[in-house]
């Protein structure tokens, strides 16, 4: 894959999209916990593409799975107690999809920077958005299946 395949072509193994700060206040599935539209609109975009396999990045926890049950949390990506990039390729290592390929990301630098730190070959189609507006245009286009490079 090159970073001009278009989505008409492209299958990924994994996309990993972004939790989000708007969240429940009890414990819940990971897959209901974020209630940002942010989050939700990475989450149909991920859902269109199709992805052998879906995982959130949590600043608390990590990689999650949607059925992984959490608690309520306030750690932004950044913080001093947020997930690491050695904590992100343990977890990655040890459920073995560290060598997926192609693998999409779906966030922002904070978000993207973590997820490259374990697929350095990751496609960020929302890289180089001049703001939240383009990136919710670009995760419109990639939910209705307009094709666009990703990069």
């Amino acid at each position: 894959m090159t970073t001009n395949d278009h989505l008409d072509y492209f299958k990924p193994r994994l996309v990993v999209i972004p939790c989000g700060s708007r969240k429940l206040g009890s414990p819940a599935r990971s897959a209901d916990m974020y209630v940002g539209s942010y989050h939700r609109a990475c989450r149909k975009a991920a859902d269109a593409l199709q992805p052998d396999l879906l995982l959130i990045l949590s600043a608390r926890h990590g990689l999650l799975d949607l059925d992984d049950v959490i608690e309520p949390y306030d750690t932004p990506h950044g913080a001093a107690d947020a997930v690491t990039s050695q904590v992100l390729l343990e977890q990655a290592t040890v459920r073995d999809i560290v060598g997926l390929d192609p693998v999409v990301a779906l966030g922002g630098a904070r978000h993207i920077t973590l997820v490259r730190s374990v697929w350095p070959h990751v496609h960020t189609p929302l890289a180089g958005a001049r703001g939240m507006g383009e990136q919710m245009a670009r995760l419109a286009a990639l939910r209705e299946g307009r094709g666009r490079p990703l990069t």
